[in-house]
């Protein structure tokens, strides 16, 4: 008003405006530079929110994060960075984010922005950081078993997924997918043996594979057989070759049932028309669960819209639909476009049916396991199966379109698990619970009379083979050893007598006497003695525990059993890794180079694996089944 302009000055700190004086004074300014929160924060290094952060695992099996004191680095900040968006599968687009900036900044004013460009860059570090300690965790591993399977992308690019199983020093199974690389076409048998035998040279683990599984496609035949011949020829395979090839149980489960529901296509696909025809519309949904309030059915309950591929997921949608079938047949009074309705027989044929798959679901998802053992559980599940075919083909004997299902699920039956299967066999026997009292229980269950008398002989024999050559092997160390211990004693019996010299000798002398074979070997001692009982609290029976602990006992037994109950059944283990390639490489991202694909997705998996995360196994099943509540 009075035509005097007033001079202000802006902290370059906290950006607060202050009033200049016209004497030029800055006493103003000082004072509030020493109150100033933001320049006293950035001048005493953030002591509080600069501090180191370690990851620990918290007392539930979570992460924790731990800090101590520690200037703020931001090399550590960009580590951490690169392992969340790895893990959590983000975009790395997503560090450009102005909020995700701005949130960084609100923790520490030092934050500085990265590019996608330089965390992209810092994944693949990472990457390669991990890949070198699991290489040479893997130098120290005996015997490695290998799962593969093949994957298209939505850009049609074929993806190999191979992973590697073994036991670390603890006895505890681990599981590491080791690749997850493009394969051009055509996918032959040669093509993916070249593929799986580089990534094995890559890895330096080519004479440590002791079994491959893979499912049941007729190039992955010719995939087995130039992988065999590769590896005899080097004299590296294991146990000549008899438990080198494992077929998928978990697909040869999926190829039985598809065949036997194919005699009720029309039912399955009145119901899943049904479902498909409800989720199109929300106002159609809404008006279905009118009517499931009107009947007072449980809230829980949903409808499942399942993968055709997956006959789990079938079971899963005709179990749930089986629920509503009153709320199906009211809902078509009120709809009369709805003409999917299955009829009464449709209903009782499903109701028949889900019996049958209930039992085959329980076995699925004990092949499917990846955290624990599953060879040595084979057998039991597969005598059940045998055992409701066998019952089923006689309930139905009237009914034919049941009676025709069940004859097309035995023939496949029959088809791959016609012969007896040494790995499932052996490891079965291998396991204290069972013995060769199982194979005695359930070969005549399974097999004619005259084949059952013949297999159980060649479990035996196969057995004694195999542990002969175990203690072949042992013996062999022994006598190394102890010709290594005499040239030791003799080189320096000059500067050591006395005691030390006497203790040598007698070291070297139960060396010797240990090399003596007992009356009874190790494996007769084992079959002779008790099944063990488990307690009540050992419901979940953990076989490699048992043998780690039976370490005192034998010698060579837990060796063996080592080598054979670590051998995965199925290839669920690689197949499930598809489900992080579909959302690592989503149709936003196409543009991604099948390396970095390949990275990302190995170097997710090592570190879930490394930090023990929640919910690190993907339960893909449930995923690709599409659910519909009706809250």
């Amino acid at each position: 008003m009075d035509g005097t302009v007033k001079l202000f000055a802006k902290c370059k700190h906290c950006h607060t405006k202050l009033t200049r004086s016209t004497d030029g004074c800055t006493t103003t300014f000082k004072r509030h530079l020493n109150k100033c929160c933001v320049r006293l924060a950035i001048q005493k290094k953030q002591k509080l929110l600069g501090k180191d952060f370690l990851l620990e695992k918290s007392s539930d099996g979570g992460l924790i994060g731990q800090l101590a004191l520690h200037k703020y680095d931001k090399n550590k900040v960009r580590e951490l960075l690169a392992t969340m968006i790895t893990v959590h599968e983000y975009p790395f687009k997503m560090v450009e984010h102005e909020f995700f900036v701005l949130f960084c900044q609100m923790l520490n004013p030092e934050f500085e922005m990265i590019s996608r460009v330089t965390v992209k860059n810092d994944c693949m570090k990472l990457h390669a950081l991990e890949k070198k300690k699991l290489k040479e965790v893997l130098g120290g591993v005996t015997r490695v078993s290998l799962t593969s399977d093949l994957w298209t992308s939505n850009q049609t690019i074929g993806y190999m997924c191979l992973t590697c199983h073994y036991l670390d020093s603890e006895w505890t199974l681990q599981k590491q997918i080791l690749n997850f690389c493009s394969l051009p076409p055509p996918h032959t048998g040669l093509a993916i043996s070249d593929a799986i035998f580089a990534c094995l040279l890559d890895w330096g683990i080519e004479n440590k594979i002791s079994s491959i599984t893979l499912d049941n496609a007729s190039s992955n035949d010719v995939d087995v057989r130039n992988l065999k011949e590769n590896f005899s020829m080097k004299g590296r395979l294991y146990f000549k070759g008899k438990v080198f090839h494992v077929r998928c149980c978990a697909h040869i489960l999926n190829l039985m049932v598809q065949d036997g529901l194919n005699e009720i296509k029309e039912v399955i696909q009145n119901i899943r028309e049904s479902v498909k025809y409800l989720k199109m519309s929300p106002q159609r949904l809404h008006k279905f669960a009118d009517i499931v309030k009107q009947l007072q059915l449980p809230a829980s309950k949903r409808l499942v819209l399942d993968v055709p591929t997956r006959w789990n997921s079938t079971y899963a949608m005709l179990d749930c639909a089986l629920g509503f079938k009153k709320v199906f047949s009211m809902y078509q009074e009120r709809d009369p476009s709805y003409t999917w309705l299955p009829s009464t027989m449709d209903w009782e044929r499903a109701e028949s049916v889900c019996k049958i798959l209930e039992a085959f679901s329980e076995a699925s998802n004990i092949f499917s396991g990846t955290s624990y053992p599953t060879s040595n559980l084979f057998l039991p599940e597969l005598w059940k199966i045998k055992q409701i075919l066998n019952n089923k083909i006689l309930e139905y004997e009237g009914t034919f379109y049941m009676k025709e299902m069940v004859d097309k699920m035995k023939i496949k039956f029959d088809k791959y698990w016609g012969d007896c299967n040494l790995l499932m066999s052996i490891a079965a026997v291998l396991d204290p619970r069972y013995k060769m009292k199982l194979i005695k229980f359930c070969f005549p269950r399974i097999y004619p009379i005259t084949e059952s008398d013949k297999n159980i002989k060649l479990v035996i024999s196969s057995l004694h083979e195999l542990y002969a050559e175990y203690a072949s092997n042992i013996a062999k160390k022994k006598s190394s050893k102890a010709n290594d211990s005499r040239l030791g004693s003799t080189s320096t019996s000059n500067n050591f007598k006395g005691k030390t010299k006497g203790r040598s000798e007698f070291e070297s002398w139960v060396e010797e006497s240990d090399t003596v074979e007992p009356s009874q070997s190790e494996l007769d001692i084992y079959l002779k003695e008790n099944l063990y009982k488990c307690d009540e609290s050992e419901e979940n029976f953990n076989v490699l525990n048992w043998w780690k602990l039976s370490t005192i006992k034998y010698k060579i037994l837990p060796s063996m059993a080592r080598d054979i109950l670590y051998i995965p059944i199925s290839s669920v283990a690689s197949e499930s890794a598809f489900s992080a390639g579909g959302r690592v490489l989503d149709q936003f991202r196409s543009s991604l180079k099948s390396e970095t694909v390949e990275d990302l997705i190995c170097s997710g998996d090592w570190l879930h694996s490394k930090y023990v995360l929640k919910n690190s196994e993907v339960k893909h099943d449930e995923e690709d089944m599409q659910l519909i509540n009706f809250d």
